[in-house]
């Protein structure tokens, strides 16, 4: 049964070295080995090396990751969900996002940043940006041209920054620093447009598949969502079927199924570890839980994969 690999920073960085635009004058290097290990920042990346490598494999990719596409077209499973990402779109991937490739164009590009939890405890001393503080898991949203060109400036500063002598640190962090304030500033100017556009019902219903997506795997029961949306389980759970045409225990089941599956697929964990980390009351329960909604055991689900 295969583990759940990791694609993180050094061997993203392997696959880009000496790949992308920028200075090769032999003189300009890294501003300090230290950055070269915690803060990667691309720029048209060998996507088609990249892709091969990945190879339609699972990964779970350690590090935050912000990127804007410039051409073409991607369409990745991302944390369980499929995705569709477009030319003028930022993407934001929290730390341990879990990221299957499936298809994307042959000119597709772009730029972006992937950090650890390391520089970014470094470069928000103070507090981190709602984007980045644990509030959202992934997201994308498409960029004005202007936006666009103004989050591009503040990368081709910092990229150039990277690869110079005799810059500061500092300068490098503050430039990186400006680059993540600013994705922040336009996803909320981002949300705040698109709940103003919605309903208050679509709103809470959105609101609510943020939650599931999050807790799911911990919170099993419609009322501990209904308490953070501040209406009644009843509600919810009406108005949750009005909008999606789907139940809201529906929606937290197949979030559930869906992490449980990953588990078997993916890890050595047993069924009493699986139980046991996503709050089931016993393993016997879990597994009850699991034929109950797939239809089959889990060992069953197990031998069905390595066969």
């Amino acid at each position: 049964m295969r583990r759940l690999k990791q694609f993180d920073l050094s061997q993203l960085n392997s696959i880009l070295d000496g790949s992308q635009e920028g200075p090769q004058d032999g003189q300009e290097r890294l501003v300090s080995e230290y950055l070269s290990k915690h803060l990667l920042v691309a720029r048209n990346p060998p996507v088609a090396r990249l892709m091969a490598r990945l190879a339609e494999d699972t990964f779970v990719m350690p590090e935050m990751r912000v990127m804007v596409l410039t051409r073409g077209s991607a369409s990745p499973l991302v944390n369980l969900t499929q995705h569709h990402f477009e030319a003028g779109q930022m993407i934001f991937l929290s730390q341990n996002s879990i990221v299957q490739p499936k298809s994307y164009s042959e000119d597709v590009s772009g730029f972006g940043v992937s950090l650890t939890d390391e520089i970014i405890s470094m470069l928000f001393p103070t507090g981190i940006p709602k984007l980045m503080d644990g509030h959202v898991r992934d997201c994308s949203f498409t960029l004005a041209k202007e936006q666009l060109q103004q989050v591009e400036d503040l990368h081709i500063l910092l990229y150039k920054a990277m690869h110079r002598t005799q810059i500061a640190p500092q300068v490098v962090l503050s430039l990186t620093a400006a680059f993540l304030w600013q994705a922040d500033y336009l996803w909320n100017q981002h949300e705040n447009e698109s709940r103003n556009s919605l309903s208050r019902e679509q709103r809470l219903f959105t609101d609510f598949v943020q939650l599931v997506s999050r807790y799911a795997t911990q919170e099993h029961n419609i009322d501990f969502y209904a308490r953070r949306l501040f209406i009644s389980p009843r509600y919810m759970s009406t108005l949750v079927k009005q909008v999606s045409g789907k139940a809201a225990k529906q929606w937290i089941d197949d979030a559930i199924v869906t992490r449980i599956k990953v588990e078997l697929r993916h890890t050595n964990k047993s069924a009493a570890q699986i139980a046991d980390e996503m709050n089931f009351p016993n393993p016997s329960f879990f597994c009850k839980y699991f034929k109950r909604m797939t239809g089959q055991t889990t060992q069953a689900y197990k031998l069905k994969i390595e066969s």
